[in-house]
Formats: structure tokens, C-alpha cells, sequence
């Protein structure tokens, strides 16, 4: 699958969802997406739990965090010792 159509995946729209970044067609969020999979939930049971979704929508999530991302100064929440 090429970046484009990853990418198509998700949507913003400011009626939804308050303009977060959502799996097109749903109201599930990038967002809660991540931290289902930061929490340890498989792809396999984000989709059992939700159905409507593919393995390809939750790796949209991922590519959209890490093309997101790619673009950010990221600073650390704790402080690490010297």
C-alpha cells in the first residue's frame, strides 16, 4: 500500500470528533487508536472489538503518527540524569 492511500485513510474534519485526526468513516480517533496499541491490545482485537476497521486502518494510524511526528521537535517528558 503506498503513502497516498495510507493517508486517505485518515480524515479531518472540525465536526468530528472536534477536528482530531479519525479513521475515515468512524468517529474512532488516531489518538485512541494509539493508546489502545500503546496499552497492549493486538490489531487483532481492535478488530474484533470494532469490525468495520482493517488491519489497514489501524497501520494508517501508525504512518499518520510517524509522518506527524516526523515533522516535530520532540521534547522529552522527564529529564534524564547526567
Amino acid at each position: 500500500m503506498e503513502r497516498k492511500e495510507i493517508l486517505e485513510r485518515i480524515t479531518i474534519n472540525p465536526k468530528i470528533m472536534t477536528g482530531k485526526p479519525v479513521i475515515k468513516g468512524t468517529r474512532l480517533t488516531v489518538q485512541f487508536i494509539l493508546n489502545l496499541l500503546a496499552n497492549g491490545a493486538e490489531i487483532k482485537e481492535i478488530i474484533e472489538e470494532y469490525p468495520d476497521l482493517t488491519k489497514e486502518d489501524i497501520l494508517a494510524c501508525l504512518f499518520y503518527a510517524s509522518e506527524t511526528l516526523e515533522n516535530t521537535t520532540f521534547m522529552p517528558i522527564i529529564e534524564e540524569a547526567q
